[in-house]
């Protein structure tokens, strides 16, 4: 899987605003100066978050943008879906969908059980757990087994 800069900096601008317990409206120059990411690039993303209801927005000098739910009630996932679309698709196909025949049958399989394990990741990673670094454990095995196998 390729995680492309949208995805990464969504979730990286969401953990931020989930450092804030207070749920003050921050700004999104806020969020860009802190994760280093463009404002540009940024304000559309954060377009497509609250369009995702993943962030509402307040309008006012004391306005800018709040977690729509408690970080705990969002998934990696969600923030990758609400972004780019399905987590696993083959060339912008469902794997369910997908019908080979021949030698090849057998592919559909394993591009579903890829899909599988992607969800298996960040449908149980929540931004709460990225804001304070407690992973559930079976990620951190995971993490652990294929940390060192830097393969391309």
């Amino acid at each position: 899987m390729r995680v492309s800069a949208r995805v990464d900096y969504a979730v990286r601008a969401l953990v931020q605003l989930a450092s804030d317990d207070s749920r003050v409206p921050v700004k999104a120059e806020h969020l860009a100066r802190e994760q280093q990411i463009p404002l540009k690039f940024l304000l559309e993303i954060l377009r497509q978050l609250k369009q995702k209801k993943l962030l509402v927005s307040r309008r006012g000098p004391d306005g800018g943008y709040v977690l729509a739910k408690s970080a705990r009630e969002i998934n990696i996932a969600d923030v990758i879906r609400a972004v780019e679309g399905p987590l696993a698709t083959v060339r912008d196909v469902s794997p369910a969908d997908l019908d080979y025949d021949g030698p090849t049958e057998s592919l559909r399989t394993v591009w579903v059980a890829v899909r599988g394990s992607l969800r298996q990741v960040l449908e149980t990673v929540t931004l709460e757990d990225v804001r304070t670094g407690h992973l559930p454990k079976q990620v951190r095995l995971m993490a652990d087994r294929y940390g060192e196998d830097e393969r391309p």
